[in-house]
């Protein structure tokens, strides 16, 4: 850190506006686009060396890998990333169809064992998946039932004593807990932190799931083309001043301009590692600490071979979701031999305790308990999105208790500092689409307010070129 060095760098220009957008990830990055294609001077600062953010294709197998996002949940022309990803010609994979919180993946793509690497049965798989099902529709009962919240866990044990045609003995009990792990994955979150009453209020797109073979990087680096960013500038300090914000980077440098777009993950927002002069209102800060952000991690296992089922999920079975696991198989989608282990929640925690290897050792012992004759893999990468300052946390969900338009509370502008990201949209919380969507809305809303106080609102073009909308390219879907 450069001491005594400091420098006032104004991103104004006395003709046209200009903005600061902080964090460079899916959100920020939108919004530089949006506000840089409108004609607004745009400085993005990024405390990382890299953009992207929770979006990040990892090269060091030789061929692209995501380690943090690596779905479109949507595989559909309403979906906002939709025309971006359709002119890219980026080819995607459908892991599954419609039905989606609960299985993000078609149930004949599973390949289910037990600890002792016994295969479980596709009809007890099928069958166990229906009975889930079944226990989380009659959660509705207990929804309306009680005007207090509860976790979705409790209402799922809640149902289980009603009804005990839906309870599940023996290696069907394992099953089900497997389901829940699921489940669990979905929202990067324990089932006993996940409201009952806000958990299936996110809007799904219609398309199922489409895994991005090529990875994210190529959306990342199109929108980023031609913007000035400035990576390793963490910012530590946005003060609102009277007609503009001056933002503080952590080597003292600071850039004024008319306004602000915090893009920032919500972790960030949590460890206070921003200030804000002067505060932001009590609501804000409110939403800020009320929302929930979960942690799903990604051990990337690169083989010689493949030794596995060609299926897109390995699953292991067992007594509690927190034992169970499983595997996507990058192979039926991309053709390279890699096996991803993806703990969430309280596994997930306790695994970024370890080193990379002792992580990388105990996804190879889950691998082992099923397939005894797994060969050692020859590199593995390991996310840390829980302990990684620039994310401290993997994508937002609704706690216990906590009302559902905390999502828009966030969003919510003040005075000229405008909100964006995955835990800004009420709409499509901890996805790509929802992160893009509030970084487009964001700059519409800055461009509004910065274009009326230069009172030349009609010399802007609307923000995200609109050919984007009128244009429709197909999405290039294979389903092997």
């Amino acid at each position: 850190m450069e001491s005594g060095r400091q420098s006032n760098q104004q991103v104004r220009g006395a003709s046209s506006p200009s903005v600061v957008v902080i964090g460079a990830g899916i959100a920020g990055l939108a919004a530089a686009r949006a506000l840089h294609d409108a004609a607004f001077q745009v400085v993005l600062l990024e405390s990382r060396p890299r953009i992207g953010g929770r979006v990040y294709t990892d090269f060091s197998f030789g061929f692209p890998v995501d380690m943090g996002a690596s779905w479109l949940h949507g595989v559909c022309n309403e979906n906002p990333l939709a025309p971006l990803i359709g002119r890219l010609g980026l080819p995607l994979y459908r892991t599954s169809g419609d039905n989606s919180v609960l299985y993000d993946h078609d149930l004949e793509s599973y390949a289910l064992f037990d600890k002792d690497g016994q295969q479980v049965p596709q009809e007890l798989v099928t069958k166990v998946g229906e009975a889930f099902e079944s226990i989380l529709e009659e959660t509705e009962k207990v929804r309306e039932e009680n005007k207090e919240d509860m976790s979705i866990l409790q209402a799922i044990s809640i149902v289980l004593e009603r009804r005990s045609d839906l309870r599940q003995e023996g290696l069907a009990h394992k099953v089900l807990q497997w389901y829940l792990c699921r489940m669990e994955g979905w929202f990067a979150a324990d089932a006993n932190t996940i409201s009952l009453k806000s958990w299936d209020q996110e809007e799904l797109l219609s398309g199922g799931h489409g895994l991005m073979v090529r990875g994210y990087c190529s959306v990342i680096n199109t929108l980023a083309k031609g913007l000035d960013i400035r990576r390793g500038h963490r910012v530590t300090k946005v003060a609102r001043l009277y007609n503009g914000v001056r933002v503080t980077v952590e080597n003292g440098t600071t850039f004024v301009a008319d306004a602000a777009v915090i893009a920032v993950p919500l972790g960030v927002l949590k460890a206070n590692s921003i200030k804000f002069e002067p505060r932001l209102p009590e609501w804000k800060e409110a939403a800020i600490a009320e929302l929930g952000i979960g942690t799903e991690n990604k051990i990337a296992l690169h083989f010689g071979k493949v030794f596995w089922p060609n299926v897109e999920f390995l699953g292991v079975v067992a007594s509690t979701s927190y034992a169970c696991s499983y595997f996507l198989n990058l192979h039926k989608a991309t053709g390279h031999p890699v096996l991803v282990y993806m703990p969430a929640g309280q596994l997930a925690h306790d695994i970024e305790k370890m080193s990379d290897e002792a992580a990388a050792n105990f996804a190879f012992m889950q691998l082992k308990q099923i397939l005894p004759d797994a060969s050692e893999p020859i590199q593995y990468i390991v996310s840390h999105w829980a302990t990684d300052a620039n994310s401290l946390g993997s994508y937002s969900y609704d706690t216990v208790g906590k009302p559902h338009d905390l999502y828009e509370r966030l969003r919510i502008p003040i005075d000229n500092l405008f909100f964006a990201g995955e835990a800004t949209s009420i709409r499509f919380p901890g996805t790509v689409h929802g992160a893009y969507s509030t970084g487009v809305m964001a700059a519409e809303d800055c461009r509004m307010r910065v274009s009326e106080r230069f009172g030349e609102l009609d010399l802007f073009q609307p923000a995200m070129g609109d050919e984007s909308i009128s244009v429709s390219v197909p999405l290039l879907i294979s389903r092997m």
